[in-house]
């Protein structure tokens, strides 16, 4: 399942890809190119603007009408099923995240001799595996941010 964002859900983006979901978003992007991006990759609308949902042919979206993202994230979550009945949240979650939050890009994995540098001493020390996106660069791996988003998931499920 693939979704896109419009310019006001960039914090709900960033969620569905830290739960691994292919998000499009775009902070500036035109009504029509955000429409033409939908349809041409067959993602999901995901919105807030009430006129966009009136556009004649769309077919995939989701209204949202909730101004906090973490009850954005459930409803869209409890929409499509994201968690089949019966699993917890806990195990949807791969050890490391897949897609960079930032950019949408599926991480790769890199050896500890790559990251050496990047990120910090203890974390090379303590860390099996370590993820780059290879669009922004950024570097991933196992923290206490990953229990903390954890609980998050179960409270907003609960």
């Amino acid at each position: 399942m693939k979704f896109i964002a419009d310019s006001m859900l960039g914090r709900l983006a960033r969620w569905l890809r830290l739960l691994g979901y292919d998000t499009a978003y775009y902070s500036h992007i035109e009504k029509s190119l955000l429409l033409r991006i939908s349809r041409e990759e067959e993602r999901i609308l995901l919105t807030r603007d009430t006129r966009l949902v009136r556009v004649r042919g769309l077919t995939q979206h989701l209204l949202l009408t909730d101004n906090d993202p973490l009850e954005q994230l459930k409803k869209v979550i409890t929409t499509f099923a994201l968690f089949p009945p019966g699993k917890s949240p806990e195990s949807f979650m791969s050890p490391v995240i897949g897609r960079c939050t930032l950019c949408n890009s599926i991480l790769e994995n890199v050896s500890k001799e790559q990251a050496k540098g990047r990120v910090p001493e203890y974390v090379l020390l303590t860390t099996e595996t370590i993820k780059k996106c290879p669009g922004c660069e950024k570097y991933y791996w196992k923290g206490t941010h990953q229990e903390r988003f954890r609980r998050i998931l179960i409270d907003i499920l609960s």
